[in-house]
């Protein structure tokens, strides 16, 4: 019996609880009843006060339904929850069970971080949620923000606002369908297709996902982020920019375009200095000029560009390799000046023109800056040029000198300068049975050699020469190949993605095997034998 009363006790204790809970308290100057007009309701008349757990409502006029618990508000109203939170407007109902409040006609809601103004806007004091579905705008100390849709969190002071978003401050306009945006600390949080504008120099940054910062100009993208600069876009898979250094970084498969040349450059990881005009890319960075409707790549370890349009340096470290459909080419490190054409190869650098090799210390390549052709070439030291013949696999045609300089039409290599020590070691075919003839060698101070499409045409030596012609029985095997020849034709990348192999990991070519079969001595040649010290020796 005492446990059947202490439930009754206990429920009945509940029961009160929640309905005094549920009790709102109200004045008026004037109180009055309209069954025929507003059936259960009491109607207010003259400075309307309501009172319910933190939250005080006043207003001009006011219908309160005592069996629904329920306040509709009229004229004037004026909302205040705590000390912090104050909203007006010309209508709101308020659903006292539910904690619900309906606001319309002019909605003004304040709190220390933000100004909220809209048309209707929903206040669930449950969830101390905010919502509205009608366009709204809010202000605070930094930005405006206005959507069509939303809903303001008040405990963190959170926005998640969708629909036709904007955030605009004096230096930035944000445009969006979805983001977070916090008013005490000026975070955005954007998750869907977004665009920043600078104000100022009208720069734009683009992306599916990511986080701005409105107060400190910093930005992080991780989906789709691309950023306009003056005078380049930059594309990656997660992008950093602080606006106001002037500096940027990105990572993977990023791509940054040149506006003003037909110039890219492409990599992992990169950082962009805006104020110094400057760009550092690495892990298979790649720099390709469009020529003609061709494009060259140059690949490095390191990749740097720096300067303004038209008179940049591009300087690239390292492990440097070229490709470009009728050039390609390897060196250490490579050093471009846009503004002269000056393209200079350092340490142990070659390159392939058509069916050449040419080789130095030093090599330069001058580009047309107007065509952005190809117009000259210089070997500097050691300058060796060598072609495969034909038909051959073991004979190749050389030429090498102290320097050489070459000059290019249509970006093949048309006549070439042999300057100091020149030598030439050159096949000599019928034309029309295309057997090797004769093979001539020649010395002379100067050499020089017109080519069509890598194959030498004509020989003229400036000055007097010392030579001789073997016919292909006769040729000495010691000249067969000229002092400090080599051939490098498995370092050639042969297409694009061959820019990208490591030094070491290029394929050799494999060594030519002797099929012969190795017979013991006794059975290979009856007439000799071996000694005991294991020396062959003929039978008498």
């Amino acid at each position: 019996m005492t446990r059947v009363f202490l439930f009754f006790l206990i429920t009945f204790t509940t029961i009160l609880f929640s309905q005094e809970k549920r009790k709102i308290e109200y004045y008026a100057e004037q109180q009055e009843a309209d069954e025929d007009k507003y059936p259960g309701a009491t109607i207010l008349i003259g400075n309307v006060k309501m009172n319910h757990e933190g939250i005080k409502l006043t207003c001009q006029q006011a219908l309160y339904y005592k069996k629904q618990n329920f306040f509709k508000a009229i004229g004037n109203v004026l909302i205040k929850q705590g000390d912090t939170i104050t909203q007006t407007s010309d209508y709101a109902d308020y659903d006292v069970n539910s904690k619900q409040a309906l606001s319309w006609g002019d909605v003004v809601l304040k709190d220390p971080t933000m100004t909220l103004t809209t048309d209707t806007l929903q206040f669930d004091r449950l969830n101390q949620k905010l919502y509205y579905r009608s366009f709204a705008t809010i202000k605070d100390a930094t930005n405006t923000l206005k959507s069509k849709n939303g809903n303001y969190y008040l405990e963190n002071k959170k926005f998640t606002a969708t629909t036709r978003v904007t955030v605009v401050n004096p230096e930035h306009n944000l445009e969006s369908n979805h983001l977070d945006y916090y008013t005490n600390t000026g975070y955005t949080y954007l998750y869907g297709p977004s665009t920043i504008t600078n104000t100022e120099n009208e720069n734009k940054i683009y992306c599916e996902r990511g986080f701005y910062n409105t107060k400190t100009d910093i930005s992080h993208f991780v989906k789709n982020a691309k950023l306009y600069l003056k005078e380049r876009t930059v594309e990656g898979d997660s992008l950093y920019y602080d606006k106001r250094k002037g500096f940027a970084s990105a990572t993977n498969n990023i791509q940054i375009i040149d506006t003003v040349q037909n110039f890219i450059t492409r990599g992992n990881y990169a950082e962009i200095f805006e104020l110094k005009d400057s760009l550092f890319i690495i892990k298979k960075a790649v720099a390709i000029s469009i020529v003609d409707k061709d494009s060259m790549f140059i690949h490095g370890d390191t990749l740097l560009v720096t300067g303004k349009p038209k008179k940049r340096i591009i300087r690239n470290y390292h492990n440097v390799k070229i490709f470009k459909s009728d050039l390609q080419g390897k060196c250490d490190s490579i050093h471009t000046d846009q503004k002269t054409g000056l393209t200079r190869m350092y340490k142990n650098p070659v390159i392939w023109s058509d069916q050449n090799q040419i080789t130095g210390d030093t090599i330069y390549l001058k580009s047309n800056v107007e065509t952005e052709k190809l117009d000259s070439l210089k070997v500097f030291n050691k300058a060796f040029i060598v072609s495969k013949d034909s038909l051959s696999e073991n004979d190749f045609n050389q030429i090498k000198g102290r320097n050489m300089f070459g000059k290019f039409e249509q970006n093949k290599l048309r006549t070439l300068l042999v300057k100091g020590n020149a030598e030439s070691i050159y096949y000599n075919r019928n034309e029309e049975t295309n057997i090797i003839e004769t093979i001539t060698k020649e010395i002379s101070s100067n050499i020089e050699f017109t080519l069509d499409k890598g194959i030498i045409q004509t020989i003229k030596y400036l000055k007097a020469s010392d030579g001789k012609t073997y016919p292909p029985s006769k040729l000495p095997e010691d000249i067969k190949k000229l002092k400090g020849f080599i051939w490098r034709e498995y370092e050639q990348p042969k297409k694009m993605e061959d820019i990208f192999i490591k030094d070491g990991d290029e394929k050799k070519p494999p060594l030519k095997k002797n099929n012969r079969k190795k017979l013991p001595a006794i059975l290979s040649d009856k007439t000799t034998f071996k000694d005991k010290k294991g020396k062959a020796r003929k039978k008498q």
